[in-house]
């Protein structure tokens, strides 16, 4: 099957126990043991339960992976993973990470639960000289949040096999319709499935998938001890969110390289950053190990353009955290996604406070040039 059709097509298409054409919601906190009443799968629904379950399989179809874990949003998916060392272990991270997990990294770094550094992920060079005798894992973001670096996936997967590392990947700008990294040689991915997996920002929810055995014990036994996971209710709402993901995505993605295309040609946009833009550093290597740009890209303004001015303007693009949404969403990653990153360490990354993230949803794009035009316009006149 294409993948666009293996997104319908799948274990969630029908109910197991009535053929109905959407799985069933099981909200049942705890399920009969009772001897006599037949074997089942299922206690207690921390431990399992049948919604989460179907949700669970279908990431693995999607992912390519054998086992599949849903939680209550990216970041306790996040956390999970990051549960898998033990005090001295190391762990190499991309210098430009999202914000969130900088701050978990760095918080289990100062109790000591994990020594961390950071490199350039898009540079094999730089991450083979971040590695130490005591390094478990690499962990990158592919592409990166918020400036849209690429790394190599097959190269890193291959390090880290040669090393005995852990690879794990952020997969949540892609989706698995664009991107399967354990395709590639990864031992992880991770999803915050509030984004482009749930598509209609109404949910929250995080997942993590696996083709290793030993990951995926110690991934569940986290997910039963620390509980956080993700509700029957949000679980079909990601199912639900699934079936139209390759439509929405192919929409936004047209979306997003349109409105790079317009944004590039701007005298009060000093910068864009799309994958899709041939100008883009690491557009050859992003188009060969994905299936398109996606539909993520971030400008710097130029100096003399207010940020407020501009999202001040703004009448059909919300001004929000998040991303991946049928409606575009423009965020300031200085002072959202990355706002309790210290100043310094930010401008290392590359998020200054002239950077707007889009996250284009699937509006008319003559609608969305028209919205930005006049924004920029009215904000630049006031410059």
């Amino acid at each position: 099957m294409q993948r666009s059709t293996k997104l319908v097509h799948n274990c969630a298409l029908t109910d197991a126990a009535t053929r109905a054409s959407s799985p069933a919601i099981q909200r049942g906190s705890t399920f009969d043991q009772r001897p006599g009443g037949g074997p089942s799968p299922y206690a207690y629904s921390r431990v399992s339960n049948p919604t989460r379950a179907v949700l669970e399989q279908t990431l693995c179809e999607l992912e390519e992976g054998r086992h599949g874990f849903a939680f209550a949003s990216g970041m306790a998916a996040i956390a999970a993973v990051f549960q898998l060392f033990e005090p001295g272990d190391h762990v190499v991270l991309p210098h430009d990470l999202y914000g969130g997990t900088f701050q978990l990294c760095e918080s289990l770094a100062a109790q000591g639960r994990l020594a961390i550094s950071y490199a350039d992920t898009s540079s094999l060079a730089d991450v083979e000289q971040a590695i130490r005798p005591q390094t478990r894992a690499l962990y990158v973001e592919t592409p990166s949040n918020p400036c849209l670096r690429i790394a190599d996936l097959k190269a890193l997967a291959a390090l880290g096999r040669e090393r005995g590392l852990i690879t794990i990947a952020d997969n949540t700008f892609m989706s698995p319709y664009l991107q399967r990294p354990l395709s590639l040689g990864f031992d992880l991915v991770i999803h915050s499935a509030t984004k482009f997996l749930g598509g209609h920002s109404d949910v929250l929810a995080g997942a993590a998938i696996t083709q290793r055995e030993d990951l995926a014990d110690r991934l569940h036994q986290v997910q039963i001890m620390y509980g956080g996971i993700l509700s029957p209710d949000d679980s079909w709402l990601v199912l639900r969110g699934i079936k139209t993901l390759g439509i929405r995505m192919d929409r936004e993605q047209q979306n997003a390289m349109q409105l790079a295309e317009f944004l590039a040609r701007r005298p009060d946009v000093s910068q864009v950053y799309y994958p899709g833009l041939s100008t883009h550093p690491g557009h050859v290597l992003h188009m060969e190990q994905a299936d398109g740009p996606g539909a993520v890209l971030s400008i710097e303004l130029s100096p003399a353009v207010r940020v407020q001015d501009v999202v001040a303007h703004l009448q059909l693009a919300i001004f929000a955290v998040s991303l991946g949404g049928v409606e575009t969403i423009v965020s300031h990653p200085a002072t959202m996604s990355h706002g309790r990153v210290p100043a310094e360490i930010r401008q290392r990354m590359g998020v200054s406070d002239q950077l707007l993230r889009i996250s284009t949803g699937i509006e008319a794009i003559e609608d969305l040039m028209a919205d930005f035009e006049g924004a920029l316009t009215a904000a630049s006149s006031r410059g």
